[in-house]
C-alpha cells in the first residue's frame, strides 16, 4: 500500500513555496522606490523596508515554513521523487495563485505546461512505485 503522507507533504511544500511567490512579489514592490547615496545604505534601507512590510514578511515566513516541511518530508521520501514533485508543484501553484490574484492569465501554453508537469509527476511516482513493487491495482 502506498503511504500518502509524504506525497501530501510534498504538495504542501509546493503550495507553500508556489502559493506565496505572487504574494512575496506584491509585498516587495515598494522596495523599488528606495534610493540611497551608496550601495550599503541602499541595502540596509531595502532590508528595513522588507522586514517591516507585513505583506512581504507573512508570505516570506510561510514560504520558509515550506522549506521546513520539505526537510521533514525528506526523512520519509526518496530524494529522486521529492525534488521533482516539490519543484513541479511549486510551478503549478505559482501559476494558479497568480491567476487567482489577476497577475497573469493562464494561457493555452501555460495550461499545456501545467498538464505536462502533472503528467511528469504521475510518471515519476508510477516509475518509483514500479521499482518498489507497489501494486497499481
Amino acid at each position: 500500500m502506498l503511504d500518502i503522507t509524504p506525497w501530501a507533504g510534498l504538495f504542501l511544500v509546493g503550495l507553500l513555496w508556489g502559493g506565496t511567490n505572487p504574494f512575496i512579489k506584491r509585498g516587495s514592490t515598494g522596495v523599488k522606490k528606495i534610493k540611497a547615496s551608496n550601495i550599503i545604505v541602499q541595502l540596509l534601507l531595502e532590508l528595513k523596508y522588507l522586514f517591516t512590510e507585513w505583506r512581504y514578511v507573512l508570505p516570506f515566513a510561510l514560504n520558509q515554513l515550506g522549506s521546513v516541511v520539505f526537510f521533514l518530508t525528506l526523512q520519509k521520501t526518496d530524494l529522486s521523487l521529492a525534488v521533482p514533485i516539490a519543484n513541479a508543484s511549486t510551478f503549478l501553484f505559482t501559476a494558479l495563485v497568480g491567476q487567482f490574484l489577476g497577475e497573469d492569465k493562464i494561457t493555452k501554453e501555460t495550461l499545456i505546461g501545467i498538464l505536462l508537469v502533472l503528467s511528469g509527476i504521475m510518471l515519476c511516482v508510477y516509475d518509483k512505485s514500479e521499482l518498489t513493487g507497489i501494486d497499481h491495482e
